[in-house]
């Protein structure tokens, strides 16, 4: 695996991929590796001959009170893992080579980008376009996979991509989870045991809550029982919402939706989402 840090340095080896006439998947991260973005390696190396993997811990999309300086950062342990899954090369570029100074450009997706966590993390998206977009320049990939746990995030960059004439192909990949159910996330690492093990109620609100609405029970009182169940289990609930699955405004019927949720515990903010059938 080569592992470069530098622009010129990038293209060179990119080039080099392209001479050989290589189909090039890429995966952005910003590293703290584990199962769930290995699985996206795993799906880079089906979609494509050549996989790039980015660790770049993106300081523009964490706001002020968010946590930016104690995000982990494990760059051995994870150049270790991508090594050892078989991917070609590691783009690392630092704060200064992505956002020099008099760097003054900002990508805004409206739109999806506005509610749930857009509306709670304001500039949050603005800050994940802006470095996607620029990755995207950097590699010209011919597809780029992401997790769908972070599924608004997912629609605001297929958005981007559309509107701005992309030809990257975007792939989205099925949530990892723990044995109990939880998602796998870098932030899980924050958890205490004690919160690790309430934990769960997460995905276990998000079920209860798909299943009665997709066997047609009562829409909102299954959102207002997920919510008291999150906050039974000392969650602090930012919000549990059913929305259209691609544009993520009022669900329509006829049309595929996704129960959306973000809750604190012990500190640490969780995600999740599962479809709704």
């Amino acid at each position: 695996m080569q592992t470069v840090r530098q622009i010129d340095d990038l293209r060179q080896a990119l080039d080099a991929f392209r001479s050989e006439g290589a189909r090039l998947a890429f995966v952005p991260t910003m590293g703290a590796l584990h199962d769930g973005h290995m699985a996206l390696v795993e799906a880079a190396k089906r979609a494509g001959s050549r996989v790039i993997v980015s660790i770049f811990v993106n300081p523009i999309q964490f706001g002020p009170n968010e946590d930016l300086a104690k995000y982990p950062r494990r760059e051995q342990a994870d150049s270790r893992l991508l090594a050892n899954a078989g991917v070609d090369l590691l783009w690392m570029p630092t704060p200064e080579i992505m956002y020099p100074e008099g760097f003054a450009t900002s990508v805004r997706v409206a739109g999806v980008s506005e509610p749930l966590d857009g509306a709670h993390r304001p500039g949050h998206f603005d800050g994940v376009a802006t470095v996607v977009n620029k990755l995207f320049h950097q590699v010209q990939p011919h597809v780029a996979l992401f997790g769908e746990k972070d599924w608004q995030q997912l629609q605001v960059i297929r958005r981007m991509v559309t509107d701005l004439d992309m030809t990257v192909e975007i792939q989205g990949v099925p949530t990892q989870r723990e044995d109990d159910g939880l998602a796998l996330s870098s932030r899980n690492a924050y958890l205490m045991p004690e919160d690790r093990a309430r934990a769960v109620a997460l995905p276990r609100a998000l079920g209860a809550a798909a299943k009665t609405i997709g066997e047609g029970g009562d829409r909102e009182a299954a959102l207002a029982q997920a919510q008291d169940s999150l906050a039974a289990a000392g969650f602090e609930v930012d919000y549990v919402a059913l929305v259209d699955a691609e544009s993520l405004a009022a669900p329509i019927d006829g049309r595929p939706m996704r129960l959306l949720a973000a809750a604190r515990i012990g500190g640490t903010r969780l995600i999740d989402n599962i479809p709704v059938l």
